[in-house]
């Protein structure tokens, strides 16, 4: 009998995104729970786990060997996308990563998203960087989510090819959409409250400490620049 895959909230809402009948990679797939997921509910026939390091790799080709699903989930071995053929998958998932390394592994791959028609994206910190790659690369961010798991947020990032944004023509208010999401601004969830109440506390205790140095130019305007972010972190989790 097959070993049935559950996954975690944070999973959870990043398969919903997934289309259904998509060919999905999945980079720095931890255990191919998320292909293996997606092969035993139907929503996708064929899926690539990508793994940088051969101990995961393994783990992650014991799992879909638990399950029987080795025709379908093909394990590779490579760092982010150069696990890919050109115009191979149509989907690509990549979670639980810092967006810095998220945008990173996406630029490097630019070669193999011919055929890309989604890009589902769970950055741990600075979403902000995946929003802005999203957005010169030529991917409309088309859905934002935001879950609360064991004391930590995290946010899902949903992209598909197109010119169209939600981003406004202000300057100054786009940067603060893409620092927190124009679909979370709106809407507001808990799970974001939480994530940006928390982030404002983090610059209250480094103001504290910042204010007991050297009142040198440089840092009373490094002050207020981290007064004003904290002040919008304040704003939009109230």
């Amino acid at each position: 009998m097959q070993e049935q895959v559950t996954l975690d909230r944070r999973l959870k809402q990043v398969v919903d995104f997934i289309p259904k009948g998509s060919v999905v990679a999945d980079i720095g797939s931890d255990h191919a729970y998320v292909p293996c997921y997606l092969v035993q509910q139907g929503i996708v026939n064929r899926a690539i786990a990508g793994e940088v390091n051969r101990g995961p790799m393994e783990a992650a080709k014991a799992q879909v060997a638990l399950i029987g699903a080795t025709e379908q989930i093909d394990v590779r071995l490579g760092d982010g996308l150069a696990v890919l053929e050109a115009d191979e998958a149509t989907c690509i998932s990549i979670c639980g990563m810092g967006g810095s390394l998220i945008r990173s592994i996406l630029e490097s791959g630019r070669d193999k998203l011919g055929a890309v028609e989604r890009l589902v994206l769970q950055p741990n910190v600075d979403g902000q960087h995946v929003r802005e790659w999203l957005l010169d690369a030529g991917f409309v961010l088309i859905a934002e989510s935001i879950v609360e798991e064991n004391d930590k947020v995290y946010e899902i990032l949903v992209g598909e090819r197109g010119t169209e944004t939600r981003y406004s023509s202000d300057e100054t208010e786009r940067a603060w959409q893409l620092m927190f999401g124009p679909y979370l601004l709106e809407t507001r969830p808990e799970a974001f409250k939480l994530k940006w109440g928390r982030e404002a506390d983090k610059l209250d205790y480094v103001l504290g400490q910042m204010a007991e140095g050297a009142q040198t130019e440089a840092l009373i305007q490094k002050q207020e620049e981290f007064k004003t972010l904290r002040d919008k972190m304040r704003e939009v989790s109230n």
